[in-house]
């Protein structure tokens, strides 16, 4: 029901941009600057799927590449993961699920290669592209990859493979359910992540799959790194399959693992598996392309490591990510800064470029430009290396409380210094 709520939103905000190129040349007004490919500050955006049409349009992902550079954005990172399908055609994905990528854009765009049409026109207009795999190892309860690889899920000890996804600006948001729109919004958001499933970091053939789709992007296409984000985890109440629980007992004795999910120990032993898994990920990724970034975004590693075993501190000491982008997505500025000066931040800080990940906004939950004005400078305040934006349509699309134009002007303003 929620997936064909999004593929409704993604056709209405399809047809209103066909208007918008119908009635006018160029799109939108621009300054007709072109970002310097010499500047060094990390100004990027989320390209995704999800509430936008920008991968979905003919020209439409041309048309916001130009936009970005022009307003002196350097980076861009597409969606190529997402709900069990690859945004790019995929001869991996043909195989395990006999679709190459994602059915709607085969419906909108024919056989595009949607990525190959972003690098192109990014990399002519001066910005690097890493290609985001959104979803990393959840995907869709009903997903074809779900449906005919049930043995690759992890389960809860109740045996149920569905698991409870719940993003740190949900878990702020929770404080804020008070009015009916906001309880509805919230009910929203529950049966939708209440139909979502987790691959078993430890199965082998769970790692051959994101090991190789990763690889086909890095060996297929010229991009400049690749990103994972804060689905790459174990959900906590996770790790009771049956293939789980007999690597545990061979590790422990015959021992069962414990009924507390929190149970420190079995924390940090499913977590060092995850651990394991990304040392592996990227010592393939960095045998085939030794210049590749490896990015991050993840949450704050309090909130990754008690929600989702993401040891992202463990994997900076290890040299395991070259750039780290936190996700830090606060209306109130007071509590954005302090996630700026966390004790892993600070670590992160002095080994890897770090840049901060900013909410510009959400089909549900729009944000003023002054204060994604006064976020980008408290980060720059704080000597960091950039910024990033969740997501394009919300930069100065129409899900904006401003008109573009004002949010274009902004950020020039912002960015052209």
């Amino acid at each position: 029901m929620f997936a064909w709520r999004n593929r409704l939103i993604c056709i209405v905000l399809t047809t209103i941009i066909l208007l918008v190129v119908l009635v006018t040349k160029s799109g939108f007004p621009s300054s007709g600057k072109v970002a310097s490919p010499s500047f060094q500050e990390r100004r990027g955006v989320w390209l995704t799927n999800v509430a936008s049409a920008v991968l979905f349009v003919p020209g439409s992902s041309q048309r916001a590449i130009k936009q970005l550079a022009e307003h002196h954005f350097n980076t861009v990172y597409p969606v190529v993961w997402n709900r069990g399908y690859t945004f790019y055609p995929s001869a991996l994905a043909k195989e395990m699920i006999g679709k190459p990528q994602e059915p709607f854009i085969n419906w909108t765009r024919g056989n595009v290669d949607i990525l190959k049409v972003i690098i192109e026109e990014s990399h002519q207009r001066g910005l690097e592209v890493l290609p985001w795999f959104e979803y990393g190892l959840m995907i869709p309860r009903s997903s074809l990859l779900a449906q005919k690889h049930p043995d690759w899920l992890t389960e809860s000890k109740e045996g149920s493979a569905n698991t409870f996804f719940q993003d740190e600006l949900e878990a702020k948001n929770e404080k804020n359910n008070g009015n009916l729109i906001q309880r509805w919004r919230k009910s929203a958001y529950e049966r939708q992540v209440s139909q979502l499933a987790w691959l078993n970091p430890l199965h082998p053939e769970v790692q051959q799959l994101i090991k190789g789709l990763m690889l086909e992007v890095v060996m297929n296409y010229p991009v400049d790194g690749v990103q994972l984000d804060d689905h790459f985890g174990m959900p906590v109440e996770l790790g009771y399959d049956p293939l789980t629980v007999k690597i545990y007992q061979q590790e422990h004795r015959g021992k069962s693992p414990p009924k507390d999910t929190h149970n420190g120990e079995w924390m940090r032993w499913r977590a060092a598996k995850m651990t394991a898994f990304m040392t592996d990920l990227v010592k393939t990724i960095k045998t085939i392309n030794p210049d590749i970034i490896v990015s991050l975004s993840p949450n704050s590693h309090p909130f990754s490591y008690q929600n989702y075993l993401q040891d992202w501190k463990t994997w900076v000491r290890r040299g395991l990510i070259d750039e780290l982008v936190l996700q830090v997505y606060r209306n109130d500025l007071n509590s954005f800064n302090r996630e700026l000066h966390q004790s892993a931040v600070k670590l992160a800080r002095k080994k890897i470029p770090v840049s901060i990940g900013i909410l510009s906004g959400t089909l549900n939950n729009t944000v003023k430009i002054e204060q994604i004005k006064e976020q980008v400078e408290t980060v720059r305040k704080q000597g960091f290396d950039g910024v990033s934006f969740f997501y394009w349509e919300s930069l100065w699309g129409y899900l904006t409380p401003e008109s573009p134009y004002k949010r274009r002007r902004i950020f020039d303003e912002l960015f052209s210094k």
